[in-house]
């Protein structure tokens, strides 16, 4: 029995200096873990609501845009890009905002909401959509090296075709008609068979060629 206590009092002695030693360590990273735990519950409430409250702010765009409230969808636009700049509800906005200004003539606008998503949307997909809306804008302005800029940047391989086409536009516009069958002749090649749109676009490509030639 006494061999027994003294084993069990030797234990205890090296857990005290094992503790001496490490307790505030443990105790620091036990602190640490619980710390942890409540700030990734705390992140993932502050996202939930950060989203919930944008999207409430992209469907009052919506129906802004939907009732042809022009100052309300721009200035609910211009809200949430302040305060959710970096989510898809402000790209998806300044888009929808931009086609209710543009509709109804107010170009300045249009071309202030579409810069915005084509320079700083998170998805890039989106940001090409932007900069041929943009570019659209900037030839119905007469703006017209402004709109090739912004197509002569890449674009993702779906929307090619519709980049060459509109840049086919912007040169027929300037009067370079060599330069447009090209980019005309461009946009047939990468229309994609089967694609949404694709027999329409191709036949107004056509029209256009034929313009030119003819």
């Amino acid at each position: 029995m006494a061999v027994y206590d003294l084993e069990e009092q030797e234990q205890i002695s090296e857990l005290k200096a094992w503790w001496e030693q490490y307790g505030k360590l443990v105790t620091a990273l036990a602190v640490a873990a619980a710390v942890a735990a409540v700030g990734w519950q705390g992140w993932k409430w502050h996202q939930g609501n950060q989203a919930a409250e944008a999207g409430a702010l992209y469907f009052a765009v919506q129906q802004a845009a939907e009732s042809g409230d022009t100052q309300k969808a721009r200035e609910l636009t211009g809200q949430l890009i302040g305060s959710h700049g970096g989510s898809a509800y402000a790209q998806m906005a300044a888009l929808l905002s931009a086609g209710v200004q543009f509709d109804r003539g107010d170009l300045a606008n249009a071309r202030a909401h579409l810069e915005w998503a084509a320079a700083n949307g998170s998805d890039p997909a989106m940001r090409d959509i932007a900069r041929l809306r943009l570019a659209t804008v900037l030839l119905q302005d007469g703006k017209l090296d402004e709109a090739l800029a912004q197509l002569d940047k890449p674009a993702a391989a779906p929307l090619q075709a519709r980049f060459a086409d509109l840049r086919g536009d912007v040169l027929a516009a300037q009067g370079k008609a060599g330069e447009a069958r090209s980019a005309y002749q461009t946009a047939l090649e990468r229309i994609a068979a089967g694609s949404e749109g694709a027999n329409t676009l191709r036949e107004v490509v056509r029209i256009k060629l034929e313009a030119l030639e003819g």
